[in-house]
């Protein structure tokens, strides 16, 4: 198998590239700004704003699945214009496109969301990611759309934002509910999509839903640090117009993956 992994540089990008050399494909991961940095991949710098550039790209690569994983939460450029240029691209080459989207698109409300609920966006970059989702289903109804939440693991900014909360260098907020999801687990899951003719959107994130300040408790406790100086808030307290309760239910992505999408409390046991 032969990949392309767009945002090879990133947190995910990057292990999706790891994990796909281990599993024996050849890799071809792109970067902007930083550097993609993994043993047996070739690095390629990109600007997904760039039509031509990416055709060309992709024209030269000829692989047989396209991962993409670029976005900018303050670039609509990026996350929208950059997620319609790829899916051209890899349609003209007959490309699988494997497209990484976000919870982000959803507005919140008291049940979980399911796969193919349409989008509510309620911010520029849950739009932006809605726009991105609407483009590639034009472009390539056999792409599949992997909507997935907070990704943990070794290097997460999540885990970051954790940690300076709990320094009183930011604020968690007790109404926000996501499934966050192990990066290595999600990136098992997307090289299992990549291989598959699955399409549309699907739902790929943690069973166990927790709040953002629930989680700072589960950090707290992961590395021995006193909860007691967590800065918390509701985004209503604070002026906020954020998603809130946006639980995914991944139940069909459980039936249809080997992988298996673990918990958060497992992820960050002691």
């Amino acid at each position: 198998m032969r990949a392309l992994v767009v945002g090879g540089s990133g947190f995910l990008g990057g292990e999706v590239c790891r994990r796909g050399v281990a599993a024996g494909w050849s890799v071809v991961g792109t970067c902007w700004s930083g550097a993609v940095g993994v043993p047996g991949v070739a690095a390629r710098r990109l600007d997904v704003t760039d039509r031509e550039a990416v055709r060309q790209l992709v024209a030269e690569v000829r692989p047989d699945v396209v991962v993409a994983t670029a976005y900018r939460t303050d670039d609509w450029t990026v996350t929208a214009d950059g997620a319609a240029h790829v899916a051209y691209a890899a349609a003209e080459v007959g490309a699988r496109l494997v497209h990484l989207s976000s919870d982000a698109l959803h507005a919140g409300r008291p049940t979980p969301y399911l796969d193919d609920d349409v989008p509510t966006p309620v911010h520029p970059y849950g739009a932006a990611k809605a726009a991105a989702e609407t483009a590639v289903r034009v472009v390539d109804p056999g792409a599949v759309l992997v909507r997935t939440s907070l990704i943990l693991g070794e290097g997460s900014k999540q885990i970051q934002l954790c940690r300076d909360a709990l320094a009183g260098r930011a604020t968690l907020f007790t109404d926000e509910l996501r499934c966050p999801v192990d990066v290595g687990d999600l990136a098992d899951a997307v090289l299992e999509l990549a291989d598959s003719t699955v399409a549309g959107p699907l739902n790929v994130a943690g069973p166990e839903p927790v709040s953002r300040a629930g989680l700072g408790l589960l950090v707290a406790r992961r590395h021995g640090i006193d909860p007691a100086g967590m800065t918390t808030a509701t985004t209503t307290a604070a002026g906020l117009r954020r998603p809130t309760d946006v639980r995914l239910d991944s139940s069909r992505a459980v039936t249809l993956l080997r992988t298996r999408l673990r918990g958060v409390t497992e992820l960050l046991a002691d």
